[in-house]
């Protein structure tokens, strides 16, 4: 996949696994496993045999997996079926694994509850061993697929070229609308130091989430001449209010850029299944913001980046 398809699809797959159902994430599962292990075998219920203990097998690196969907916050019921499935595993399959792979369906990491389970099983399991398989470890498997099979699992296109010429003020309106809808009544901003040339090094915005930021601020002039020709003189600063409340709140869970990078996308677009177009837009929108100093952090006056990649001042 190109940059443009691999963008869209870790929107797309974010979006899917906000509200994803724990069945639909073991479907999930399944699919991107048997597409990238050919050895993987995706294993049923089967009246009192129940699945013993095991929703996949790879059977080659004798590998048991379960799915959990703990986004819930019942956390009992989720420790319950953790060991469950390890009892399970140990009664009836003992001989078979040498791993114990617990996939995970929560975008924002291993609840701490669940993460003694971890290390209480792993002490009971030694010398096999227990691996979480959890938001990036999904992401890295997506990332081994070719376009059409990456289509198949996403059950959306992925276009092959990018169209940044195509975005106008007509595309970004509905956003800017609900941007306005959506901002938080707070006080007035703060002033802002000046940003230097240097922002997008001093936050390590590498990668992807570069390049996105990059195509978003050849047409962020655009969200500039809506809010110019808007009757309320202050909305940009009303809705840069909001961006930044949110943007504070998002830092505080992570200070991961891409995590951050996909909060604010989310926070613009919600959970519906986003666009090329869209996807676009949502850049154009955070270039401004970023632009106007209300998202990622100012580097010090004199800061400057060396050419070994270490900061200098």
């Amino acid at each position: 996949m190109d940059f443009t398809q691999r963008m869209l699809a870790r929107l797309t797959l974010r979006s899917q696994l906000t509200d994803m159902p724990g069945e639909r994430f073991e479907q999930l599962i399944h699919h991107l496993l048997s597409l990238v292990h050919p050895d993987f075998v995706a294993v049923r219920t089967h009246g009192n045999l129940g699945d013993m203990g095991a929703d996949g097998l790879l059977l080659w690196q004798r590998e048991l997996w379960a799915c959990y969907s703990p986004q819930t916050e019942n956390m009992s019921k989720v420790k319950a079926k953790f060991r469950s499935d390890l009892d399970k595993a140990l009664g009836k399959r003992s001989d078979t694994f040498d791993t114990f792979r617990f996939a995970i369906n929560d975008l924002r990491g291993v609840h701490p509850e669940l993460s003694m389970l971890m290390s209480e099983a792993q002490e009971k399991l030694r010398p096999r061993r227990v691996l979480p398989y959890g938001w990036h470890h999904l992401w890295a498997d997506v990332l081994k697929l070719d376009q059409v099979a990456a289509e198949d699992l996403l059950g959306c296109e992925l276009p092959v070229q990018a169209k940044t010429y195509g975005i106008g003020l007509t595309d970004l309106e509905a956003l800017l609308a609900q941007l306005c809808q959506q901002r938080h009544t707070a006080e007035p901003l703060a002033a802002i130091p000046d940003v230097n040339k240097y922002k997008l090094e001093w936050n390590r915005l590498m990668g992807d989430v570069r390049g996105a930021l990059i195509q978003g601020i050849k047409h962020s002039h655009l969200v500039q001449d809506y809010y110019a020709g808007l009757a309320v003189p202050d909305e940009a600063d009303q809705v840069a209010q909001g961006f930044r409340v949110y943007y504070d709140q998002a830092r505080g869970r992570t200070d991961d850029q891409e995590k951050l990078w996909s909060a604010l996308q989310e926070y613009i677009l919600g959970n519906a299944n986003p666009s090329l177009s869209s996807m676009y837009c949502a850049w154009i929108v955070i270039a401004y913001f970023f632009q106007r100093r209300d998202v990622f952090d100012v580097p010090p006056d004199g800061w400057v980046p060396d050419m070994t990649g270490r900061s200098s001042t």
